[in-house]
């Protein structure tokens, strides 16, 4: 009888809440207003002899190099930075080797790590979810290979300083360091500048969130380009989509549409914050397009009644260390005006009070 690898049977599958998702989607980090008009007037210029040729990624890799200040051979375009994830996992594990990841976190780092036999080494956050260096340092052993770090993290939008990631890069040098910065727009920390100085250092950055490209799936992922010529073996020649390629170009020449979007979410992030602020509910400050909140012990609750008034937003109850905490990301100014509004309704029908949250 076909049986799966052992490393596959025993994974944890990542079950994303889909399903009726209609009304005003708070709930995924996604763009809440969608990608710059432009690419919708490329894309409506698709011909059915752009969807029946195989999709040519490099001269659009030889864009994005150019935007983002590096050599085409330190730039692979990747479906989404899932995609980056996996191919550095096919890269450089073998079944045995360590790979650590700071908790909570994005659950993808740990899902691809094991499908390949990899232990995965989870080193919880401080308790106020800010990052752990000293307990990362003491956690690499030589048979660490892999360091994975979303940051800004999600779901708790803290940051890792660019000291402390320099420092786990060099006391690691046997180790691929990821560093996920699909959330850079929001904070404008990046470590991009230092991959030719950091021969284990790999950036990935997504235009899912900023660009407003999530369905068309295109990511990117940057290293020093004897270690990306690696990557590169293990890619498909066709892995990114010919709408995908189409799209993107127009989203990095609309840069004003970008700012402006990036601009409006960060003042809602403070309003939100604000709001929890002056309400003694406890959260994590962010640096990304959502604010993860402690509401209390009935989280799903919570959830639930926002879901009644039209507005998704996640319980991450089921994260470690977040019983009772709920992520919710942050749109367009007119997006937020309407958050807050149905907020405090419900805040006020569940009676959230400071002894429930502290």
């Amino acid at each position: 009888m076909l049986r799966a690898r052992d490393a596959v049977c025993s994974l944890k599958e990542y079950h994303p809440p889909l399903g009726d998702r209609s009304g005003l989607r708070l709930d995924f980090n996604e763009n809440t207003v969608g990608a710059s008009p432009r690419v919708l007037r490329r894309l409506q210029q698709l011909t059915l002899e752009d969807l029946a040729r195989y999709p040519e990624r490099g001269p659009v890799e030889a864009q994005v190099a150019e935007f983002l200040g590096l050599q085409r051979e330190e730039v692979l375009l990747t479906n989404g930075v899932d995609e980056g994830i996996h191919l550095l996992c096919e890269t450089y594990l073998n079944p045995g080797d360590e790979v650590i990841t700071v908790i909570p976190t994005f659950a993808m780092y740990e899902i691809n790590a094991a499908a390949t036999g990899a232990r995965v080494v989870r080193v919880p956050a401080l308790e106020d979810f800010s990052f752990p260096l000293e307990r990362v340092l003491a956690a690499v052993t030589s048979q660490t290979r892999l360091i994975a770090v979303a940051n800004p993290n999600n779901p708790t939008g803290t940051i890792a300083s660019a000291e402390d990631l320099v420092r786990i890069a060099n006391t690691a040098p046997h180790a691929a360091v990821l560093v996920d910065e699909a959330y850079f727009e929001f904070c404008g920390q990046t470590l991009l500048g230092s991959i030719r100085n950091l021969p284990n250092v790999f950036v990935a950055r997504t235009f899912s969130k900023a660009y407003g490209l999530a369905g068309l799936r295109v990511g990117v992922l940057a290293g020093p380009a004897e270690q990306m010529r690696m990557v590169r073996r293990v890619c498909s020649p066709y892995n990114v989509n010919a709408a995908a390629l189409i799209a993107l170009p127009e989203a990095l020449a609309d840069q004003e549409y970008g700012r402006q979007y990036v601009s409006e979410v960060q003042r809602g992030r403070e309003r939100l914050e604000l709001e929890f602020h002056n309400r003694n509910i406890a959260y994590c400050p962010s640096e990304t397009n959502f604010v993860l909140a402690k509401i209390g012990p009935e989280p799903a609750v919570f959830v639930a009644a926002m879901k009644q008034r039209g507005i998704l937003v996640r319980d991450r109850s089921s994260d470690p260390g977040c019983d009772g905490w709920v992520r919710i990301t942050l749109g367009s100014e007119a997006h937020t005006g309407r958050l807050l509004s149905t907020l405090s309704e419900v805040l006020a029908e569940m009676k959230i009070t400071p002894e429930v949250v502290a």
